[in-house]
């Protein structure tokens, strides 16, 4: 026999009601996630991520040569670029391009449609959006060895001896030096060397070129570090080198291209 509830007269109205707001308020979705609407109004190309307010790589660049008709081929990650018309691609899995100068790695993103990333930009991408808070692209101010490949020395010393002096621009751009174990690595290998933005490799594996200009000394920038180092100059997404001049290419350098993001 069930029980029964008597409300009296003057109740009725007040049980009547918050028993429709009760009933609402359950079958109410939840609201929408706010974006803000010029953010959600831009997009990337597929290789590229939305950084801000910029399109970023997903991973450092790779090339292929370009003839005069518009054809690609293939070009080995391990020899330079010299003399030949490239464009750059990325993809994971694969070497990335180094022995590249500024001036060739300019050409490379332009011919892609895109163009080399900003010292502002690399920060950013890296650091997941806070440079204050994040040194590395995994996040904090503690350098965790092994999350990026870095911090194995100098291939130079391995292959031509512990006298800087005797090196010389051929012995840089071996293409042996990318080749041995335990040097450069495919893009992606290293799967907690990624930002909040997706963007992989930004500390270590290649030094990455930047757009500077030169400075009065005629030398530019490239950041990241790359695998033998990526703390003597700064920390992680703060690393910079400032010696040496556009025209230059060895085999830590490499890069990856950035872009204006699009409507959408």
């Amino acid at each position: 026999m069930r029980a029964s509830v008597k409300v009296g007269p003057g109740l009725f109205p007040f049980a009547a009601l918050a028993l429709v707001v009760a009933a609402c308020a359950a079958k109410a979705p939840p609201p929408p996630a706010v974006v803000p609407p010029r953010m959600a109004l831009l997009g990337c190309p597929a290789d590229m991520v939305l950084a801000g307010d910029f399109c970023m790589d997903r991973y450092e660049a790779y090339v292929v040569e370009v003839d005069a008709h518009g054809n690609e081929r293939a070009h080995s990650p391990f020899e330079v670029v010299d003399g030949l018309k490239v464009r750059a691609k990325n993809t994971e899995g694969v070497f990335p391009q180094a022995y590249i100068s500024q001036v060739q790695a300019r050409a490379a993103c332009a011919d892609a449609g895109k163009r080399l990333c900003t010292a502002d930009e690399f920060e950013f991408a890296c650091s997941g959006g806070s440079p204050k808070d994040n040194d590395y692209p995994y996040g904090g101010h503690v350098h965790m060895p092994g999350y990026c490949n870095e911090g194995k020395g100098s291939q130079m010393v391995r292959f031509f001896g512990p006298d800087a002096h005797a090196w010389t621009s051929d012995n840089f751009n071996d293409p042996r030096l990318n080749q041995a174990p335990g040097s450069l690595a495919k893009t992606g290998a290293f799967p907690k060397c990624v930002s909040a933005f997706g963007v992989h490799d930004c500390v270590g594996n290649l030094h990455e070129w930047g757009s500077d200009p030169p400075d009065k000394r005629g030398t530019c920038r490239f950041r990241g570090g790359f695998y033998g180092d990526a703390e003597v100059n700064g920390h992680g997404c703060k690393y910079v080198t400032q010696a040496h001049g556009p025209g230059y290419h060895d085999y830590s350098t490499g890069f990856r291209c950035c872009a204006d993001a699009s409507a959408t």
